[in-house]
């Protein structure tokens, strides 16, 4: 459950700012909001679930910065396309875009769908791509972009995670793209590819023990990552002019258990 308590020590690193996150209704998502509004940030709480990003707004209110709800279906240009025009109407522009929202594509090959495969590419680096257009005229002359990755691809086994670890190499390509391409426009984009304590992940670590423990034993760190203290603080420390320097590259924040080289 995310902490309520605010941690000054970003010392307002991002304030002033203002931020567009998607699937910021739990998880991560959450995490990355809820950091950013210590660090100053007014946001923008993108997602399917309104009771979720009404709780998400009330907390980060409690920190005192301001929020927004907005209903989105990442998979629907239309939907995006709204979600950005609401940013527009409440705040009057968009500084830093987080592109976290995506369904998950598991399952081995034989098994998968094509439904279940279009499903991750549409609501992953297709969502992702729209959403860089979008926010990009705003996002010009110091905006920040940070896509949501996965070490999945670096797995000993890919069995069953083909899909997913595609999709998600592909947004770590197109953020390269956009980092090369944009950087004149002074848009900075990187990848982050993290290992948090998700509704997701904690629902695995509770109901499947004898798997979760020695996965957990196998972390250099012997802990999963915190969505706000470990994933959320990075972030925004990562979007703040503290990081001005980093552009175009994939980060994990995994507590060492991936190899990225």
């Amino acid at each position: 459950m995310a902490s309520t308590a605010p941690h000054n020590s970003l010392n307002n690193c991002l304030q002033g700012k203002v931020a567009l996150i998607t699937g910021a209704g739990q998880g991560v998502g959450q995490g990355i909001a809820l950091a950013m509004a210590d660090a100053g940030a007014n946001i923008v709480v993108a997602g399917r679930t309104l009771d979720k990003l009404q709780h998400t707004c009330d907390l980060i209110r409690e920190r005192g910065c301001e929020a927004v709800p907005v209903q989105c279906n990442v998979m629907s240009a239309e939907s995006l396309q709204n979600t950005v025009d609401v940013a527009l109407e409440t705040f009057g522009t968009v500084d830093i875009l987080v592109n976290n929202a995506q369904e998950t594509c598991l399952g081995t090959l034989l098994d998968l769908t094509e439904e279940t495969l279009d499903a991750g590419w549409q609501s992953g680096p297709k969502a992702t791509f729209r959403m860089m257009k979008l926010c990009y005229p705003h996002l010009k002359g110091g905006g920040c972009i940070v896509n949501l990755a996965s070490t999945s691809a670096k797995r000993w086994d890919s069995s069953g995670y083909g899909a997913y670890a595609a999709a998600k190499d592909a947004i770590k390509a197109l953020t390269r793209a956009a980092a090369c391409e944009w950087a004149k426009d002074g848009i900075r984009s990187n990848v982050i590819l993290p290992l948090a304590s998700s509704p997701g992940l904690q629902r695995w670590i509770e109901q499947n023990p004898r798997e979760s423990k020695p996965f957990i034993r196998s972390l250099p760190m012997q802990r999963v990552g915190d969505c706000e203290q470990d994933i959320g603080r990075f972030v925004a420390s990562l979007c703040s002019d503290n990081s001005a320097y980093i552009n175009g590259q994939s980060i994990a924040i995994d507590g060492g258990q991936a190899y990225m080289g």
